[in-house]
């Protein structure tokens, strides 16, 4: 019987190329598998909607509206990040009061702690180690207070920091702690910074350590 070479290498050649195919598949599958990010939008907006629905309507748009805000309740405040369509809203709950404490205008500065963290509890920023977006609801703000180790950052109202602290800052004291949860209308967009992805909630655990009038 005669054998046909090129019959028989373009057999070889055809298994080879199926194994190629099946190796890339199963490469494809490895690389598909599930990210602990995937959906991030649609999580992220998850997880504003919830914060929103513990507000219950309560808004506040005026510093004495600030003042009245029971501790552990959480407010929605109207933020700089409003537009024509749609007004943007910041979550916050007061853990710590002190109506005494001086409140930072646009033209002021102020030094802060704070502890910021995406919808899964990750870090991205701060200089102190603080309360993140998944503890539990009900927190003490006598808790996981800064150290001696710790030292604040300064910050000009009127800078360049997003929106959400901008406004943040503007209704809080000094001596007052606040959870402070920003939409990403109100942080940094679509596109993200660094390390923080686009559409990304942020949640801060913030403390006014001390006003300076400019």
């Amino acid at each position: 019987m005669k054998i046909d070479k090129k019959h028989n290498l373009r057999a070889v050649a055809h298994v080879l190329l199926l194994s190629l195919m099946a190796v890339t598949i199963i490469a494809c599958q490895e690389i598909k598998e599930p990210s602990e990010y995937d959906k991030w939008e649609e999580r992220n907006q998850t997880f504003v909607d919830s914060i929103s629905d513990l507000t219950a309507g309560r808004v506040v748009v005026s510093a004495a509206d600030a003042d009245a805000m029971e501790v552990g309740t959480y407010y929605a405040i109207e933020t700089s990040a409003s537009t024509n369509y749609k007004l943007q809203y910041i979550y916050v709950k007061k853990l710590l009061a002190n109506s005494e404490g001086l409140r930072p205008y646009y033209t002021d500065a102020a030094f802060v702690y704070y502890y910021g963290t995406n919808i899964l509890g990750e870090r991205f920023d701060g200089n102190f180690i603080g309360f993140t977006a998944i503890d539990k609801r009900t927190l003490d703000g006598h808790e996981n207070l800064p150290t001696q180790f710790n030292t604040p950052s300064k910050f000009f109202v009127d800078s360049s920091i997003i929106a959400g602290w901008k406004t943040a800052l503007q209704y809080m004291r000094e001596g007052e702690r606040w959870m402070v949860f920003i939409p990403y209308q109100s942080a940094y967009g679509k596109s993200g910074s660094s390390s923080i992805l686009g559409y990304s909630m942020l949640c801060f655990d913030m403390i006014v350590d001390q006003v300076i009038r400019q």
